[in-house]
């Protein structure tokens, strides 16, 4: 009865705090680098909150069809994500599977090259370690692109993602909790990356599946 009263408590905080994150305005109101850098459009906050999942993706920013939709990861990148999980929608999307937790909550717009901007710099500070402690039962952060990668790897992180990628087994294999996992983007802008880093696909994707598979089952 005592564990079931305390998750019920852990739900209902983090209710709590999904609506604290999905109200908040400060990029727009009160933006870190002056209101000339405010978010030029309406904010919509896309995480995905659990007291159950043991997996948390750790994601970049949502892109524009995400903002759309409110969903993460609800595009191209997310299929090849959830191919590289071995998982179908359905799962992926339940909430006692995967937390879902971006660096940047919202959709940064685009740069003027046309590519989406960086994870805006108001979100970590924020909401970043409160989000984190809410969940304790997280066992593995997939840490996806660079900017995951700087904040949950710290000075162990290497000098590219390539070379941080590369060295997955010593962020994986350790007695450290919740273990990180780093993957590359899994953007198709990517696919020649993936075409010139083979192992990715023959000695990381094979691990990464089976553990995926023990923390769902």
């Amino acid at each position: 009865m005592e564990l079931i009263a305390d998750e019920s408590e852990r739900e209902a905080e983090l209710q709590a705090l999904h609506r604290e994150i999905t109200a908040c305005r400060v990029c727009r109101d009160q933006p870190a680098r002056g209101l000339e850098y405010r978010l030029p459009h309406e904010p919509r906050p896309v995480p995905v909150l659990s007291a159950k999942a043991r997996i948390l993706i750790a994601g970049q920013a949502p892109g524009l069809r995400v903002h759309e939709s409110g969903l993460p990861f609800n595009d191209a990148s997310g299929d090849r994500l959830r191919q590289w999980l071995a998982v179908d929608r359905d799962s992926f999307y339940n909430s006692d599977h995967f937390a879902i937790v971006p660096m940047g909550f919202c959709f940064p717009g685009y740069d003027a090259k046309g590519g989406d901007l960086p994870p805006r710099r108001e979100c970590a500070p924020l909401w970043r370690r409160k989000t984190l402690s809410a969940m304790p039962q997280i066992e593995l952060v997939i840490a996806i692109g660079q900017y995951a990668q700087a904040w949950h790897l710290g000075a162990q992180r290497m000098g590219s993602v390539t070379e941080t990628v590369s060295n997955w087994r010593r962020y994986l294999h350790t007695n450290a909790s919740p273990a990180i996992l780093p993957l590359p983007h899994p953007s198709w802008r990517n696919s020649g990356w993936l075409k010139r880093h083979p192992w990715f696909e023959v000695d990381l994707l094979p691990v990464l599946q089976e553990r995926v598979k023990f923390l769902i089952s």
